[in-house]
């Protein structure tokens, strides 16, 4: 199976959690797409959803989709979110964010009660880290914070499209970052954030509840042991 034969696969088996008239949080990214797609289907096909958007990208293929899409503020709670990763370890802590998304990704993820990540199998690994990690930061303090995460040894790159500074969606920036010799994530989240001008990062270390992983011969479903 190819790379996005096993997204698919994932996101088809993903949707299968969504019922009829629930709030659904609809993830951005390549693997995202793929569920959005099938969550149009849905509707298509009758059944009454409600979704907030993780991103002007996915808001976008939604509506062109027919789905009913609502801002988060019009909903008191979010019923399932299925949203991708970059990377993803065996404590169900993830990297996110390559797709500049991350900000609304988390804040989906914290108002949602059972978040579904999904995910072809290259994105299962032992240690995260060989992915960079998206740290988004305000324009205003963007190269003071770059200045401190280089002499904290973090290789920090300005992230770029077309030779011009990335913005995300809320008009900020990002900072890849070099974390793979980084061993307590939820330390360098705290630090991180406790920079003036950090707006998130893109560890995702204790939401996710279900990952599904596209694999030859059928999904592999990890359930999260609370």
């Amino acid at each position: 199976m190819t790379a996005d034969q096993e997204k698919k696969q994932a996101a088809l088996e993903a949707v299968k959690y969504i019922k009829n008239n629930m709030v659904v949080g609809l993830g951005t990214g390549s693997t995202a797409k793929h569920m959005i797609e099938a969550v149009g289907q849905m509707v298509a096909e009758g059944v009454n959803l409600t979704c907030v958007p993780s991103s002007d990208a996915t808001e976008k293929l939604a509506k062109e989709l027919g789905i009913k899409i609502v801002e988060l503020h019009e909903v008191d709670h979010i019923d399932v979110t299925i949203d991708g990763a970059d990377e993803f370890d065996g404590d169900f802590q993830l990297i996110k964010g390559g797709g500049g998304a991350l900000l609304r990704e988390k804040i989906l993820a914290w108002n949602t009660k059972f978040n579904i990540i999904i995910a072809d199998s290259s994105k299962d690994v032992k240690k995260l880290g060989a992915f960079k990690l998206p740290v988004e930061v305000i324009p205003f303090a963007t190269k003071q914070i770059k200045t401190y995460l280089e002499a904290e040894g973090l290789k920090p790159v300005q992230r770029m499209k077309e030779g011009n500074e990335y913005r995300t969606d809320e008009n900020n920036n990002i900072l890849d970052i070099d974390i793979f010799e980084v061993d307590d994530l939820q330390e360098l989240e705290i630090k991180l954030l406790k920079i003036p001008g950090v707006v998130e990062t893109g560890l995702f270390l204790d939401s996710t509840s279900l990952i599904i992983v596209g694999k030859e011969g059928g999904s592999e479903i990890k359930e999260r042991k609370h």
